[in-house]
């Protein structure tokens, strides 16, 4: 099976810093696969609350976890300060990728790449909706 691969695009839309916790070191002494998940959730959730919208509220509606990629390129330690850049990408009617770099901060050293696949949904009716207009503004923005 051949490796995944994340390309990373020329600019990002934000970018915030998140300190890792002892909860998110495993048992290797680094930090683990399930915290990563957790890290990038924490970005996505800062980066939508930074243009006014939340996980169950982007115009409205909702968006639901399509899949996810994490490709890492270094580890990371209990106490570092990871830095969680946020684009977004392949644009569809219904969906679209937020692909994050992660860095330490302050340093180029790359920790991971990951993109997660986000549809948005609408929870009343159980249904995927077209990306809503506030959003592809924003992105179009950029």
């Amino acid at each position: 099976m051949a490796r995944a691969v994340i390309t990373l695009p020329d600019q990002f839309l934000f970018s915030t810093e998140i300190t890792l916790r002892i909860t998110d070191i495993n048992y290797g002494g680094h930090l683990g696969n399930d915290a990563m998940l957790s890290l990038i959730q924490e970005a996505r959730l800062q980066f939508l609350k930074n243009y006014g919208f939340a996980e169950n509220n982007v115009d409205g509606y909702g968006i639901i976890m399509a899949d996810a990629v994490i490709i890492y390129k270094s580890q990371a330690y209990y106490g570092d300060t990871l830095r969680f850049e946020i684009s977004v990408d392949d644009i569809g009617k219904r969906a679209c990728d937020l692909i994050y770099k992660i860095s330490e901060s302050g340093s180029e050293r790359e920790i991971a790449r990951a993109k997660t696949r986000i549809a948005f949904f609408d929870y009343r009716q159980n249904k995927t909706v077209s990306i809503p207009d506030g959003f592809l503004k924003i992105v179009n923005k950029h």
